[in-house]
């Protein structure tokens, strides 16, 4: 109802009752023995026949009503008189102004659209507490590292500094549009899903936070990310040359033959170690293999060439491919202690280098590719190879039916090891061709 020029007992006495419900009579700018109603003041009046203050006021655009008191001529008594009423709602009008004054929304509303928190609860906060607790101590991640410099590079800068409880979906839509205009839909898939996982993990440690993530978020479909690329011939002369003078750690360029040679993925490979060295059978246990099954690859000539006989330093055994060094100074020598994780950068360089050597050649750059690729162009090649199906599956690792407890790990063995040698050789054929070899479109260039 329109703002009361005067307000006084008579007039709360002859408000009338509501059938049901409850109805407000707004007495805004109001006055009574020289006290001046603020803004949003009103009566409450419920079916019952109770009446009683309340202060309408907004806070970042949401209506709220505190009620101030009941008035005291009640049926059911109350604690205030209109004149009291006026006088407690114009002090807290002017402490909401004022910011002396916890405003009276419920405390985990206040909370979650203000972000009151303690220092350092941001969404920065958040996710280093998830890389240090999650990640590094209690999943013991190897791509711990890999997942911080994610976030320092795409979501801090963005995002970082909003308080967690003050973080919409809004927020992280911007960022994922920024991510895809810049690196790409793929790059934003992979930025929302951990940070997905960090939200998830901080929400199962606070009672409030609720994570601003919806489905429809992700950028792509799962059929669409379903990676199909296999390397051309040229392309994998060219990864074996890049390979010869990139600017990487020692180990990089032979972990990376691996790859393709053992039809390995990058962690398999990667995480290695002469434990699980048999002979010429490398076993990865079921431990760290994807199937959950020990897996046995019969390793031909040119991939035990890439593991090399000489041991790092004062060791019985060690990670193959491995960065790390010890001894005194002058004398550091590789010891094996941890496997090799600086894929990122190596990966950075080795396509630095490719694109330079084609460039040379007066040649198109050579289109994106991931070391996963490797895997999907061994079984390509096996396939060229008139290698069976059934056997290269398995010397891919695929389970092929049957009851996994009762798998044998050595089972066709020799036809993985036929497998293995046959793919073997059709590499060294693409790395070395004749000339009937070199497709006519090759030879033209």
């Amino acid at each position: 109802m329109p703002a009361s020029p005067t307000i006084s007992e008579k007039i709360v006495a002859a408000l009338p009752v509501p059938a049901k419900g409850n109805k407000l009579h707004y007495f805004s700018g109001a006055s009574l023995q020289g006290k001046k109603a603020p803004a949003g003041f009103a009566v409450r009046v419920t079916a019952a026949g109770t009446k009683s203050f309340v202060l309408f006021h907004r806070v970042n655009g949401k209506p709220y009503l505190p009620t101030l008191g009941r008035w005291d001529a009640n049926a059911g008594g109350g604690s205030l008189t209109v004149r009291d009423a006026i006088v407690k709602a114009d002090k807290l009008a002017k402490d909401f102004k004022n910011g002396r004054r916890e405003d009276p929304r419920p405390d985990r509303t206040r909370r979650l659209q203000e972000g009151d928190r303690v220092e350092g609860e941001t969404v920065s906060g958040l996710l280093d507490k998830f890389v240090e607790r999650y990640a590094r101590k209690e999943a013991k991640l190897r791509t711990a590292d890999q997942i911080e410099a994610t976030f320092d590079r795409l979501v801090k800068p963005r995002i970082g500094t909003i308080g967690i409880y003050e973080l919409r979906r809004s927020n992280v839509v911007d960022m994922l549009d920024e991510i895809e205009d810049e690196n790409g839909p793929v790059m934003a898939d992979r930025v929302l899903a951990l940070v997905r996982k960090a939200f998830n993990w901080w929400a199962t440690r606070d009672d409030d936070f609720q994570p601003p993530i919806v489905k429809g978020m992700a950028r792509t479909k799962p059929k669409e990310r379903a990676a199909k690329r296999i390397l051309a011939d040229d392309e994998i002369r060219d990864l074996w040359a890049a390979l010869d003078i990139v600017d990487a750690p020692e180990c990089y360029a032979p972990f990376v033959k691996m790859l393709l040679l053992t039809a390995t993925r990058r962690n398999e490979a990667a995480d290695m170690h002469t434990s699980e060295l048999e002979g010429d059978v490398w076993t990865i246990p079921g431990a760290r293999y994807k199937v959950k099954i020990d897996h046995a690859i019969p390793l031909t000539a040119a991939a035990r060439a890439l593991i090399g006989d000489k041991p790092p330093r004062a060791r019985n055994s060690w990670f193959v491919f491995s960065t790390s060094v010890s001894g005194p100074d002058g004398e550091m020598e590789r010891d094996g202690k941890v496997a090799f994780s600086g894929f990122s950068k190596a990966k950075t360089e080795l396509d630095k280098t490719i694109a330079v050597i084609r460039k040379r050649d007066g040649r198109e750059p050579m289109a994106n590719w991931t070391l996963h690729d490797l895997r999907r162009t061994a079984r390509s090649l096996m396939s060229r190879a008139k290698v069976p199906t059934d056997h290269a599956e398995r010397a891919l690792g695929h389970v092929m039916g049957g009851v996994r407890e009762t798998y044998d790990r050595h089972e066709y063995l020799d036809e993985k090891r036929a497998a293995f040698e046959a793919l073997s050789a059709l590499v060294d054929r693409i790395l070395h061709p004749t000339a009937a070899d070199v497709p006519v479109t090759e030879r033209a260039a």
